[in-house]
């Protein structure tokens, strides 16, 4: 019991680190997601901005060009005209006012009634004087409106400058387009101060508590950094969130900074979301588990009675494996055997042909002996050098015969290796010679001039090759008795095809089938096991042997070895 209560104990702990972990890791994941949009809604508001007060920017430089303008600050005189040029262009660009000053600072023109006053002191004003584009925001007093302002400079003909055209912009024509978004977006000035917001509740605040600003008023927060992501929890009533990501870009064109405040409530209900479904699935696996255990522990009484059986049927299955193996070493011994009886006995079927191809050399090389002796009596060297000469050549080739017999009878005990293809089959054709003549055969065999290497063995491959020539020659019963014989080469797989003009094959199904022939029982042409030791030795090999009908008539088999690069270093 103690050991189940500390199990449970573990298995509770466990569970609470793995759903904490869940938890912590899709919050991590949803804030980095959050984080990421947030600042492509950011960098979006920023362009937003910079591009409503760029309309701005051209205006302003375009009217420091317009011809009242210069012809006012030309004459010294400020005609109606002016007046209503600048009313209608504020009136139509949404401008809160545009102003027309002297070099000097007075201004001599306005899109309002009664504007008067110097600028001689404003910062954005002489910068226009240097030549340049001012720009500089304000809150007006007494009624403290925000405005970012424009200064166009106004040049003379000849150069020098003559005054500036100064476009005032409510910050509230820029802040309509986007006080419905979702995000909290405000931009601030040097100082901090929150300048343009699409929140009410941020607009003219601080982000810090930094004496000497222009506000008193602080967005009440606490900030803190979380995961690489830096976190505010604000108090600031129920149009900012409770929590958020707080997000910042530089935007050096319009001199502030833009801020955002993300709502972090969705990467929590997520979080919330997924640890309860890591919880769930940890109580459904712990669950499972008991019921094992409980299965477990019904199960171990049968288990202890049956270990005494399964011991006892193990020592029957050793017993019962040693007699498979020892019976598979006796199949394998009985299959090599068999491949050996094919030989001999396709040596058996050969013997008549071997026999007069070894004793037409013997005659002739007896007729040229005694030829040559009489013409050594009568001196006529010529004539012995001659005679001995072919008698040399006879007894080549009657060595090269016993040579490919001995070979094709001894018994092959290698594995695989590489093998000469082509002169497999130069071989099995001589050996099979006098047989393929005697049955009227003639071969078409086109040896390739460079060696065919193959995975093999010389004596079981040669084996292959000549059971199919004796069979192609004993099926061929017709006016044209024709073998044909070619060798294609691949990068990974090398075919020997061996094709005769014979009847073909009656049953393709059951031609490698042991004891299965088409011959009569008692002809003395075998026992039907050639094609069935040719494909056992084919496959020891990895390779592949087929046999199927040819359209125009007779047989065609395929042997398919794998192919290989060169001769094995001796």
């Amino acid at each position: 019991m103690k050991a189940r209560v500390t199990a449970i104990t573990v298995f509770l702990a466990l569970t609470a680190v793995v759903t904490g972990g869940a938890w912590w890791l899709a919050f991590s994941d949803s804030l980095t997601r959050l984080e990421d949009r947030g600042r492509a809604d950011l960098a979006l508001a920023g362009d937003r901005l910079t591009a409503q007060l760029q309309r701005y920017r051209e205006m302003a430089v375009m009217m420091a060009d317009h011809p009242l303008v210069q012809d006012a600050l030309a004459s010294g005189a400020t005609p109606g005209k002016l007046h209503l040029l600048l009313q209608h262009t504020a009136d139509f660009t949404g401008s809160d006012e545009i102003l027309l000053a002297s070099k000097d600072g007075r201004i001599e023109a306005s899109s309002a009634t009664g504007a008067a006053g110097t600028l001689a002191s404003a910062r954005y004003f002489r910068r226009a004087l240097q030549g340049a584009l001012g720009f500089d925001h304000e809150i007006g007093k007494p009624a403290g409106r925000r405005h970012f302002i424009y200064a166009a400079p106004v040049f003379a003909p000849d150069g020098p400058v003559r005054g500036a055209v100064i476009v005032r912009i409510a910050t509230e024509a820029v802040e309509a387009a986007w006080r419905g978004d979702p995000m909290a977006v405000f931009f601030t000035d040097r100082a901090g101060l929150a300048f343009v917001s699409n929140r009410d509740e941020i607009l003219l605040t601080r982000s810090d508590e930094s004496p000497g600003a222009p506000s008193d008023r602080v967005v009440p927060h606490s900030a803190r950094t979380l995961a690489r992501h830096v976190l505010w929890q604000i108090d600031g009533g129920p149009y900012l969130p409770q929590q958020a990501l707080h997000l910042q870009q530089d935007l050096p064109i319009i001199e502030m900074t833009g801020e955002a405040l993300v709502d972090i409530a969705p990467a929590k209900s997520q979080a919330a979301l997924l640890a309860s479904v890591v919880a769930v699935g940890c109580f459904a696996i712990g669950a499972i588990i008991l019921a094992l255990l409980e299965r477990r522990r019904a199960l171990a009484v049968r288990l202890s009675a049956e270990a005494a059986a399964n011991a006892r049927l193990e020592s029957r299955v050793a017993e019962r494996t040693r007699a498979l193996s020892a019976a598979n070493q006796r199949l394998k011994r009985a299959q090599n055997d068999l491949v050996q009886a094919g030989k001999l006995s396709a040596l058996g079927q050969m013997s008549a042909g071997i026999s007069h191809e070894l004793n037409q050399p013997l005659m002739a090389i007896e007729t040229y002996a005694e030829n040559a002796g009489l013409f050594l009596a009568r001196g006529q060297s010529e004539n012995v050098a001659d005679n001995l000469g072919r008698i040399a050549d006879l007894g080549r080739r009657m060595g090269r015969i016993i040579r490919n017999l001995r070979a094709f009878a001894r018994q092959e005990s290698e594995g695989a290796r590489n093998v000469d293809l082509v002169q497999v089959v130069a071989a099995a054709i001589e050996l099979t010679e006098a047989r393929l003549r005697s049955a009227g055969a003639t071969v078409e065999w086109d040896a390739p001039a460079a060696a065919a290497w193959v995975r093999g063995g010389d004596v079981r491959l040669q084996q292959v090759v000549v059971n199919l020539l004796t069979n192609a020659a004993d099926a061929m019963t017709g006016p044209r008795r024709c073998i044909t014989i070619r060798i294609c080469e691949g990068a990974y797989r090398t075919r020997l095809t061996i094709a005769d003009t014979g009847a073909g094959i009656s049953d393709p199904e059951r031609m490698f089938d042991p004891f299965y022939s088409t011959k009569e029982v008692g002809a003395g042409d075998g026992m039907g096991l050639g094609l069935s030791i040719s494909y056992r030795i084919v496959q020891s090999f990895g390779g592949a042997i087929s046999g199927r009908n040819r359209p125009g008539g007779g047989a065609e088999f395929t042997v398919e070895l794998i192919a290989a690069k060169g001769a094995e270093p001796a």
